[in-house]
């Protein structure tokens, strides 16, 4: 979940925080991935493949990286904290687990997505906790360009560039929000903007009730600090939670992990042992990985000779005029159909 209603706060007070992109755009970065949510996502997306679902996944989206020359780093989660086991059985009762994986220990499944990993000559980094926070912290460090996730509490671990909808899918539209941008445009610390992030509700503690984006925000640039907005507020229409724990949150986002990854290293994917892997060994179709990986070779190859010839010839991508005004898709058929859509002061079409 990360951070609730966090993206609708910035689209609406700061959208100079966000840019939309293409997955070429990313060419030649480095790109640390939230690996639990890309898998989750695969499981809901094919849910009578609970185990080979994730594993193909993973395979064909990797590929999909491999062959735009950009440079993905995938992230595993540790133990959770004590503070988020809470949140974590409440999504386990929802998805009809039996409980949720407290303990650290890698499942099956994740066993078999690291070693699909190491065959496909990726980076591989065990977070001692949630891997967000570790992501954030290699952005930090300089050691990558970007996090890809679909968890907006990225950006309150402290993560500059947070990616969205970083997928395979052809024509995606990505979504990039910019941390310092976004601390600019609401004149907050980040200090202040992890205040803001727990007012709105996280995973390591509960929220104080009845606060909406407009008035967390509007709180926070008044009065700075969670302490003096408790103190500021009518504690019977807001009740503050009995034995809130939001300094435990505030430290966990605030504190770096404890851990120093080793120097990051790429390799060429190992297509016989792939295939072993994952035919023999997983009895996926043997034809459906040849051809993927031919098809990886040929638009690596195809990619990398234009970008070659384009620097010879003095060229590079230019920037076109709807990257500085980049609309969605919704909008911009919109547009083309001609219609003009104005809006009341509550948004309401009029």
């Amino acid at each position: 979940m990360g951070i609730k209603k966090l993206a609708d706060l910035i689209r609406n007070d700061a959208p100079g925080a966000v840019s939309y992109k293409e997955i070429c755009d990313y060419t030649g970065k480095v790109i640390a991935l939230d690996t639990s949510i890309v898998l989750n996502q695969f499981r809901t997306a094919v849910p009578h493949l609970q185990h080979l679902g994730p594993l193909t996944g993973l395979f064909f989206r990797t590929l999909t990286f491999l062959e735009h020359d950009i440079k993905p780093v995938f992230v595993f989660d540790g133990k959770p904290p004590v503070e988020k086991r809470a949140v974590l059985e409440k999504r386990a009762q929802a998805a009809g687990w039996s409980s949720a994986s407290c303990s650290g220990n890698l499942s099956t499944q994740t066993q078999d997505c690291l070693q699909l990993l190491k065959l496909m000559g990726v980076p591989i980094i065990q977070a001692p906790g949630d891997g967000e926070a570790l992501c954030a912290h290699l952005v930090k460090q300089g050691k990558v360009d970007a996090v890809a996730s679909e968890d907006m509490d990225t950006l309150t671990f402290g993560g500059n560039i947070l990616i969205r909808q970083l997928n395979a899918k052809k024509d995606n539209e990505v979504v990039e929000y910019s941390l310092p941008k976004l601390l600019d445009i609401l004149k907050l610390t980040h200090e202040e903007f992890v205040d803001l992030c727990i007012l709105l509700g996280c995973d390591y503690c509960d929220k104080i009730a009845g606060f909406g984006p407009k008035k967390a925000l509007t709180l926070i640039q008044q009065h700075r600090t969670i302490e003096n907005i408790v103190l500021n507020i009518n504690r019977k229409t807001h009740p503050v939670p009995v034995f809130w724990r939001y300094e435990d949150a505030r430290k966990l986002f605030s504190v770096a992990p404890r851990t120093e990854p080793s120097d990051l290293v790429w390799t060429e994917p190992d297509e016989e042992a792939l295939v072993k892997f994952l035919c023999h060994d997983r009895h996926v179709k043997e034809q459906r990985i040849r051809s993927r990986m031919a098809k990886f070779r040929e638009i690596r190859d195809r990619k990398r000779k234009e970008r070659t010839d384009q620097k010879a010839e003095g060229q590079t991508r230019q920037t076109r005029m709807e990257d500085f005004f980049r609309v969605t898709r919704k909008r911009q058929k919109q547009v083309e159909a001609g219609e003009i859509v104005v809006k009341g002061k509550k948004g309401r079409p009029m």
